[in-house]
């Protein structure tokens, strides 16, 4: 028998059941993405005590190493690639940044391919063994380094060559590649553990953000809202049109088929004297037009209700969202993680962005999507 609450519904039942089903699959969800950062941070953890190289990993290689250089990683399947143009790079740090988006092998604008073979990480250098030859680029002499955050490039500048070079790596071992090259980095100045320092303060973050376990729906927390399809939003939406619609026929006003009376209205009493009167005198019909001479107000900026941003993002519909620029939490209230998100801006229940736009995870902590950023 269906169990019923004090007045004989069940309707209270089925509401504690589906929400609690819906509760512990948001959940679910949210933990499995935390889980897969906690593991990458604590992998890198691992990675950055135990990535000491050493010197018979060089062996075979057509590369003769200095007194005490250590091979830390060899990558093959590189491509040399170079700037066209002349610019400056950011100065290297040691940063282990997150990843903001899924890397592509595609080249940036104004870099091409010079060469191909494979690239070795010293902790003294960067070499890459090409076809036409080695190109090296010594930590000592590195004045800029910049890993591209769309495609799977690094450039880098140093003090002994004019050109701004680097490497174009498989997407899928860049991520990697660009850890080791920041221990390598940190090594030559004596600075690895600084970075381990860093990856701890990441991981002790990660885990303050760890999602908690929902509380249980009970039936005695149903609103009659349950019963209505779409809940309060659609309860809102009706009320708003019950207001609207008797305002908007209000001041419609009736229609008038022959637009005499209009024209009359819109004209003063001896202008339509003098109307009527030429009417008669030349036996056809006259009807003057009114002038309005208001002046056209500033047409409002396009958001639809979303904040205002130099960026030019609104909830209008139009293009989606997929690489926001790096100001947009300052201008739009972001989840936290936000640039762990892998899709297209959408703003959650809860007035949130995120950018897990397309995945059934997008705002399961904030009550689901809501709609979808445009620009």
């Amino acid at each position: 028998m269906a169990r019923t609450d004090s007045t004989g519904s069940t309707w209270r039942y089925r509401w504690a059941r589906r929400q609690n089903e819906r509760r512990l699959r948001l959940f679910r969800s949210a933990e499995g993405t935390w889980r897969r950062r906690d593991d990458e941070l604590r992998r890198l953890r691992t990675l950055a005590e135990q990535c000491q190289g050493s010197a018979t990993a060089g062996d075979g290689l057509p590369l003769e190493l200095a007194p005490g250089e250590v091979v830390l990683r060899v990558v093959p399947a590189a491509q040399l690639v170079e700037m066209r143009h002349n610019a400056v790079l950011p100065a290297p740090d040691l940063t282990v940044g997150a990843q903001t988006g899924r890397l592509r092998r595609r080249l940036p604008d104004g870099v091409r391919v010079t060469d191909a073979g494979m690239a070795v990480v010293t902790n003294r250098r960067l070499v890459l063994l090409g076809g036409r030859g080695r190109r090296d680029w010594a930590y000592g002499r590195m004045t800029g380094l910049n890993h591209d955050p769309h495609a799977s490039v690094t450039l880098i500048q140093v003090l002994d060559r004019r050109r701004t070079s680097g490497v174009l790596l498989r997407p899928d071992v860049a991520a990697e590649f660009r850890f080791v090259l920041t221990l390598a980095f940190a090594d030559a100045i004596e600075q690895r553990q600084a970075v381990i320092d860093q990856l701890d303060e990441l991981i002790d973050e990660h885990a303050r953000l760890r999602p908690s376990r929902p509380g249980i729906a009970t039936p005695g927390q149903a609103r009659l809202l349950a019963l209505i399809p779409g809940g309060r939003r659609t309860a809102v939406v009706a009320a708003a049109l019950a207001v609207m619609v008797p305002v908007a026929l209000a001041n419609s006003g009736p229609s008038d088929p022959t637009g005499t009376e209009t024209a009359v209205a819109a004209t003063g009493a001896p202008a339509a004297t003098s109307t009527s009167t030429a009417a008669r005198g030349t036996g056809s019909t006259a009807v003057p037009r009114s002038t309005d001479t208001s002046t056209a107000s500033p047409k409002p900026e396009r958001r639809c209700g979303a904040p205002k941003n130099p960026m030019g993002y609104d909830f209008c519909g139009g293009k989606r969202v997929r690489e926001p620029a790096r100001e947009v939490c300052d201008h739009f209230d972001c989840v936290p993680g936000f640039w762990e998100g892998r899709g297209y801006l959408v703003q959650c229940e809860n007035g949130k962005v995120s950018l897990a736009g397309g995945s059934p995870r997008a705002c399961g902590l904030h009550g689901g999507v809501r709609r979808t950023v445009t620009a």
